[in-house]
């Protein structure tokens, strides 16, 4: 669009005369002074402790979440994370919605936390009360495959690494960077739950997933190309890495 603009204008015939080229010129100056000056970057508000009404959480309120869910029923020591640590995998952290028109405690803001359980292969989801500072729900579910967390990716990336699988993965880094791929670190990672209903076979030692957790890591070398490892899945419940096709 540059180019041809540029074009346009060198090819436009002069029809102005002296008096014109004059009013142009004070135009365009006028249209300079005009210009705003350059803005100034102002420093965000502090953050307050609480929210008001369906303002996302503030950090304090999610933090404060996280500890009640945690510390109810017993399931920080019941549980596991990814790694096999003591403690559920935190999946997300969202304001949980309230009855259109609800008001006094029906209106009080509420924190809805999802977990995986490894122990379990269970999603576990409590919404905490802010005001009262109770659980007042917990909904425990297998079968269940909400989208993965950083952790879970960075896991499920380490594993197929260091699997046999991981071989191709580990040559395209090296011919991409001339470097030996040393972890996730390395790369830009996404990725995706894996179901298997949406292929018509499935290998045997991946009949598990959807009752595991199994997931698709797509890959990318850091400001570099994308590396194709759709083919692999990584059951993280079993610490498994299978292929597809």
């Amino acid at each position: 669009m540059a180019a041809t603009a540029a074009l346009v204008a060198v090819a436009l015939p002069d029809r102005a005369g002296a008096g014109e080229s004059d009013r142009s010129t004070a135009a365009g100056s006028s249209r300079q002074d005009a210009v705003a000056p350059d803005g100034t970057v102002e420093a965000a508000p502090e953050e307050g402790s609480e929210g008001v009404g369906s303002d996302p959480l503030t950090d304090a309120e999610t933090a404060r979440a996280q500890k009640i869910a945690l510390d109810s029923n017993g399931l920080r020591s019941r549980a596991r994370d990814v790694e096999g640590d003591r403690g559920p995998e935190r999946l997300s952290t969202n304001l949980a919605e309230n009855e259109p028109g609800a008001t006094g405690d029906d209106a009080a803001r509420r924190a809805e936390i999802v977990y995986y359980d490894y122990k379990k292969d269970a999603v576990v989801a409590k919404t905490v009360n802010l005001k009262t500072g109770k659980v007042e729900s917990t909904n425990t579910a297998q079968n269940v495959q909400p989208p993965p967390s950083e952790e879970e990716l960075t896991e499920a990336a380490r594993l197929l690494i260091a699997d046999e699988h991981g071989k191709g993965l580990r040559d395209d880094y090296d011919k991409a960077t001339g470097k030996k791929l040393e972890g996730p670190s390395d790369l830009d990672l996404s990725g995706f739950v894996f179901r298997k209903e949406t292929l018509d076979s499935v290998p045997a030692d991946l009949q598990d997933c959807g009752k595991h957790r199994c997931i698709q890591v797509v890959a990318k070398v850091k400001n570099g190309p994308w590396i194709d490892t759709r083919a692999f899945i990584v059951d993280l419940s079993d610490r498994h890495v299978g292929r597809v096709r």
